[in-house]
Parts: structure tokens; sequence; C-alpha cells
């Protein structure tokens, strides 16, 4: 079972690269993944993730216990709010906040309709307090499913490094749309040089920052500045924005491998997109 630990401080400063680590990410570009491929991807995007979560059910992802921890509102300020869990899962992140006993009203999405079947399926869904349906949130309307202007707190978690950086702002803009003016956007995500972007070899790179896992899925690795940038230019303020830095063991495999995520929080403007 994996398990996260802290490794150091918050930190506004970007990873310094080793010498053997510059050279590794140098080597990704000399085979980029093709046009033609990279589009087939973002064209097959819904059908990799369904395939992900056909295959993986309901053991690939961990309940999120540790989000009380990194955001303090999670711990004690969710008295009578409505969330909205953009990009759910199997709801690896709501369960747990209801267990504890937190009165919310939960609004759920995921772009994959099996994972949301799952938390259908979860002995845990109670439909009076959860709603959970299947979004595009680069295309569809969610006030479809939440009332426009009714979220009190929003989260973005590992979920927007999936998403094509040409989307980011359509994206976010759409989240907006429901969320109370001053409401409250939680975001955490693969941060520039993590590991996982390391790793990568030649042949996976698709863009600047941006790969293709061997299922077909993508991800992407964020800077602070990057990720403040295109909030604001949604609409949202920053109130905080850090490179996290964590070490994920697994004393089993015997794995300690370093990471490095964006944490950040945002307030919801009262400029709309249209």
């Amino acid at each position: 079972m994996n398990c996260e630990i802290s490794l150091q401080e918050n930190s506004c400063e970007v990873k310094n690269l080793t010498s053997e680590e510059a050279a590794a990410l140098e080597k990704q570009d000399s085979r980029l993944v093709s046009e033609f491929q990279a589009m087939k991807l973002e064209k097959e995007a819904r059908k990799n993730w369904d395939l992900f979560y056909k295959r993986n059910e309901t053991r690939f992802f961990k309940d999120r216990h540790w989000t009380t921890r990194e955001f303090e509102i999670l711990a004690d300020g969710l008295e009578e709010k409505v969330l909205f869990e953009v990009g759910c899962g199997v709801g690896n992140f709501f369960y747990p906040l209801l267990k504890e006993g937190k009165p919310l009203r939960v609004y759920a999405c995921d772009f994959s309709s099996r994972a949301v079947e799952f938390v259908k399926k979860d002995a845990r869904f109670d439909p009076e307090k959860i709603t959970a349906f299947q979004a595009d949130i680069t295309a569809d309307d969610l006030s479809a499913n939440v009332p426009e202007g009714s979220v009190d707190v929003a989260t973005l978690i590992f979920v927007l490094s999936a998403v094509h950086p040409e989307k980011f702002k359509q994206a976010l803009g759409n989240i907006l749309k429901v969320m109370k003016p001053g409401g409250l956007l939680l975001f955490r995500d693969y941060g520039l040089y993590d590991m996982a972007q390391l790793r990568f070899k030649p042949g996976h790179k698709i863009a600047e920052n941006l790969y293709m896992r061997q299922d077909g899925t993508r991800s992407y690795y964020f800077s602070i500045e990057e990720v403040k940038m295109i909030f604001e230019e949604a609409g949202f303020s920053s109130k905080t924005v850090n490179y996290v830095h964590r070490r994920t063991i697994n004393k089993k495999d015997d794995v300690d491998v370093p990471r490095i995520f964006v944490q950040a929080e945002f307030i919801a403007g009262t400029n709309r997109c249209p």
C-alpha cells in the first residue's frame, strides 16, 4: 500500500535539475509523439479513460484521506456547504468527507461514464446528498446538472493535467460559472520536474510538459507561474500557489520516490466567461 509523507515545506522555487535529469529531459525530444497520434489521443480521450476504469474498476485510487490535512477548509470549514468535485473518479475524495459527517451537498462529475457508474453503485451513494454525472468540462454546460452560482467549494485534484493545455481556460470558465462569487477552488496536480515527468522515455512527449502514458491517457506538468496565470485569466484570484514536495513510499515493493505537486487555492471572481 502506498503512503505519502512530507519531504520538505511548501516552496515557490522550481526544482534544480541534476545533469542526469536535464539529459533525460533533453533525450525525450529525440522522438516526439506524431501529430496524427496526438490528435488521435485527443479524439479518443474519453474512450481511454473508460478503458482505464474498465481495467482497474475501483482498485486503482485509494480514498484520499490526506485532503483534510492539506486543505484547511476541508477539515473544519464545510458546514452546510455545496461541494463540486470535478473529475471525481470513483468517489475517493468526497466519500471520506461524507463518512466524517460533513454536512455537504455534493455534485460530482467525471469524463468517464464508467467511473460515474461506479460512484452510483457504491454502497455509500445517497441520491439525496449526491448528484453524480458524466461531463466533458471543456465543452459541456455544467449548469445543466449544477445550479449556476451555487457552489461554495470546487475541487480539481489531479484533473486538469489530463486536459489538453489549449482547453484549460475553457474548462476553468465552465467551472467558474457554477461557483458562487467568493467561492473557493482547491487545486492539486503534477508539478514541473516531478519524478513521473523525468521518467518518460522518448516517444511519449506530445508537447512541452505534456506526455502520453502507456494506456493512452495524458499528463501535464505545471509550474506555479503557469497555474497562477491560467486561473487568473479565467476569472479567479489567487489565494495560495505553491510546490509541495512529498515522498511516495511502498515498503512492500521497496519504493521510495520523491514527488512534486502544485497545490493551490483560488477565489471565484464575479467575471463569468460567456
